[in-house]
């Protein structure tokens, strides 16, 4: 019999921020009274930029029309982190995790979703890397992934961003992370080709798994609403 924690992995495809960010919140009270597993969400955005608790908003170059023209959102939210953008091609996760499950230690987190993305990046060939000054994934000088996360009652929320057909000239307006000095890429410019972003979310969620110890468990986006109902009627322990 298989006692491995499960975690249920609900692939939200392409959606707008807001509405995740309300899900995002509605999971995480959830999981920290109990009544949900630990839940990774998977999903696109629309063009968006959202600012984290340490942003400066002089960081982000574009004016209220050029916004509209691109199409993009601004949100400022509770994470940690400056500001990032996050748009179509590029894959998102969001962990709702209670730690006490796994250990409480933030930085070791942060690391644990670090190393998720470097093995999925070295099965496409690349070699990616930590960086001892910024939190995130980086090729070279050139961030491929984006890290910013909140904690609260040791329960997670938030989450990374890898650029995998990401259009990268949404970044130009924004100094992302407020890192001057660093450029960012992405899958498809690395490999010269566009690459299946379903490929690439199954990948994550085994070395997800992996990193973890944690088996995944899949729901789509139509089945998202039944897994809600059926986790405020049933006791979560008995899905873990």
């Amino acid at each position: 019999m298989n006692n491995q924690k499960r975690i249920v992995v609900l692939d939200l495809g392409l959606t707008e921020y807001k509405s995740t960010w309300d899900l995002q919140r509605r999971l995480f009270e959830l999981r920290v009274a109990g009544r949900i597993p630990d839940i990774l969400l998977l999903n696109e955005h629309q063009h968006v930029y959202t600012f984290g608790k340490s942003s400066d908003d002089n960081h982000l170059l574009a004016d209220d029309t050029e916004l509209r023209a691109k199409g993009a959102e601004v949100f400022h939210i509770d994470r940690g982190g400056d500001v990032t953008y996050h748009g179509p091609g590029q894959l998102v996760g969001y962990p709702i995790l209670n730690l006490n499950n796994f250990y409480n230690d933030v930085h070791r987190y942060l690391r644990d979703i670090e190393e998720v993305i470097i093995r999925t990046l070295t099965g496409y060939g690349i070699t990616a890397r930590r960086d001892n000054d910024y939190t995130g994934v980086w090729v070279g000088s050139d961030k491929i992934a984006a890290i910013g996360v909140k904690v609260s009652h040791w329960v997670t929320m938030h989450g990374f961003a890898l650029n995998v057909n990401t259009d990268l000239s949404y970044f130009d307006r924004i100094i992302p992370c407020g890192i001057f000095h660093r450029g960012v890429t992405s899958l498809q410019r690395l490999l010269g080709k566009e690459i299946s972003l379903s490929e690439v979310s199954e990948h994550i969620m085994f070395h997800f798994g992996k990193v973890f110890g944690v088996e995944p468990v899949m729901f789509r986006a139509d089945e998202v609403n039944q897994f809600l109902q059926q986790s405020a009627s049933e006791n979560a322990e008995c899905l873990q």
